[in-house]
């Protein structure tokens, strides 16, 4: 084994990691292979650690091919790509980066809802084509005194919660238990979508996620209501989303995630009752170089003390 310890890199990573890593491991770039089978024959045996992005995905296929590896550290919150229960058969460590990207992700839904209530898209897009002299358009919805829903109270649900309080809204939220905040609990995620002007969500990604937001819970949110999304496109079930507000049956939607990212469907694009950004949430200078930071710390920690500073709960 070699005595500087390779590092498997899945995803693209920004330079602010990738060069600190390549500067203290043997990095082996995955991601950016031509030949990424031949690579992993040549190189698979050495690899310890394996680095991903939040959204990527490291299957059990890949996993089979790296016996030596000993840790996987995510580039972000999510860790739905990776697969936990396999990990944990196998004594793989896995940490992400919690915290550090809590305030601007629930920047971000607060964002989307008042992009989404005050019709800000198409506000700025007709003074830009020069149409203020005939009129603003169309009055938009207060929100103050709307119902917010949150579903997953998290870091960054209640981060978000905290600020659409401020904000005068009516804030009630849904999970696995009740927990000892201001907000009312609303056990049912159906039930929470039919009293709530907005659905915000904000719960983990990954299997037992996967099409949460269902056609049950859009027409329970209904011609009232707008979907937010700042979690993980894997939660709605897209095809369902489109349906609901092609026909009308939803108010809108405002969304930073999407199921098969970059690729977001023609169809959600051409509809005039949706805001669309492409997963900013977390991309703020600062944020990033904090993600890194920890990114990196995780692997140096591991190599250097046998110890972590972040373990996803799963594997606590």
């Amino acid at each position: 084994m070699n005595a500087t310890p390779s590092v498997l890199l899945a995803s693209t990573l920004p330079p602010m990691l990738k060069g600190p890593l390549a500067a203290r491991f043997r990095c082996v770039d995955y991601a950016g292979a031509a030949d990424q089978d031949g690579l992993l024959a040549r190189e698979g045996a050495t690899v310890r650690a394996l680095v991903q992005g939040g959204g990527g995905v490291s299957p059990p296929a890949l996993l089979d091919r790296l016996p030596a590896l000993e840790l996987i550290s995510v580039f972000g919150v999510g860790y739905d790509g990776v697969p936990i229960d396999y990990c944990r058969a196998r004594g793989i460590r896995v940490t992400n980066t919690p915290d550090v990207l809590t305030d601007d992700v629930a920047d971000i839904a607060v964002a989307l809802v008042l992009m989404s209530a005050r019709g800000l898209v198409a506000a700025n897009a007709a003074l830009m084509a020069g149409d203020w002299a005939r009129g603003t358009g169309t009055l938009t919805t207060r929100l103050a005194g709307k119902r917010a829903g949150i579903l997953g109270l998290g870091r960054i649900g209640k981060a978000i919660a905290e600020r659409l309080a401020a904000m005068r809204m009516d804030i009630a939220y849904t999970g696995r238990s009740a927990q000892p905040v201001p907000y009312r609990y609303v056990p049912d995620l159906a039930v929470l979508a039919a009293e709530a002007d907005f659905l915000i969500v904000a719960c983990p990604g990954g299997p037992a996620t996967r099409n949460l937001v269902d056609a049950r819970v859009l027409g329970a949110l209904g011609a009232k209501g707008t979907l937010v999304n700042i979690a993980r496109g894997s939660i709605v079930d897209e095809p369902a989303l489109i349906e609901a507000l092609a026909a009308g049956r939803l108010r809108g939607a405002a969304l930073d995630v999407y199921a098969h990212e970059p690729d977001v469907p023609a169809a959600l694009r051409a509809l005039p009752n949706v805001v669309l950004l492409p997963h900013v949430g977390s991309a703020t200078q600062e944020t990033r170089a904090a993600m890194a930071d920890l990114c990196r710390a995780n692997v140096e920690r591991w190599f250097d003390t046998g110890t972590l500073l972040t373990l996803v709960p799963e594997l606590r």
